[in-house]
């Protein structure tokens, strides 16, 4: 018995090495093409979304993974929001759509649904899956999946929407080993605040939009 045993762990853990170096390999990917996505959103660059839908589409398969459940779902939602984003700045008002500011009323009302939302989902999945961190994981999913609407339509203020949400999925994906990534989000709330000094220039100049780039 102890003979059988030493050759099947040095095969488990031979196993569950190769999966995590793959794992950190395609997590490395997805780190860059995020990077991307951000940097090319601060520009006005249509093909933002094109990095946005590749580094979804892997981190939808990382998140479930690690039973990050609600991230995983949230990321199936990015990569459908790439295309319409990529669709909004290119075609329709794409020629015309200039960073635009709404007012505290209508941030209120956001934040309020968006909080009830959480809420109720985090329930949820508290009480009947095996999610991590149900209620941060729900409060992150859901005001991402309202910002990044935000950032679509060229809302200045997604910017400060996306500064909170970076700090608390710093967290959530610290707990979760994902290393790369929570080194990302770090180098996300910097860019965020970097982008919304950059949108709010252009927004002092409404005949000047930002367009997306040829």
């Amino acid at each position: 018995m102890q003979a059988e045993f030493w050759p099947w762990l040095g095969s488990a853990f031979h196993s569950a090495f190769g999966e995590m170096q793959a794992l950190s390999a395609w997590e490395g990917v997805a780190v860059l093409l995020a990077l991307a996505y951000l940097l090319l959103a601060m520009k006005g660059s249509r093909w933002c979304w094109v990095a946005a839908f590749v580094s979804t589409a892997i981190y939808t398969v990382l998140f479930y993974k690690v039973a990050l459940l609600m991230e995983s779902v949230l990321n199936v939602y990015y990569m459908a929001m790439a295309v319409y984003g990529y669709w909004l700045w290119r075609g329709g008002d794409a020629g015309t759509l200039a960073v635009q500011s709404w007012g505290l009323k209508r941030h209120a009302l956001l934040i309020g649904v968006t909080g009830a939302a959480s809420l109720a989902t985090g329930f949820v999945m508290a009480n009947y899956t095996a999610a991590s961190f149900p209620y941060l994981d729900a409060a992150t999913t859901c005001f991402a999946v309202m910002t990044t609407f935000l950032v679509a339509k060229k809302v200045l203020e997604n910017w400060l929407y996306w500064i909170v949400i970076d700090l608390v999925s710093i967290y959530l994906y610290l707990s979760k080993g994902l290393m790369m990534t929570s080194l990302l989000f770090v180098l996300y709330v910097g860019l965020a605040v970097a982008g919304y000094f950059v949108w709010r220039a252009n927004l002092a100049e409404p005949r000047q939009p930002v367009l997306a780039l040829p």
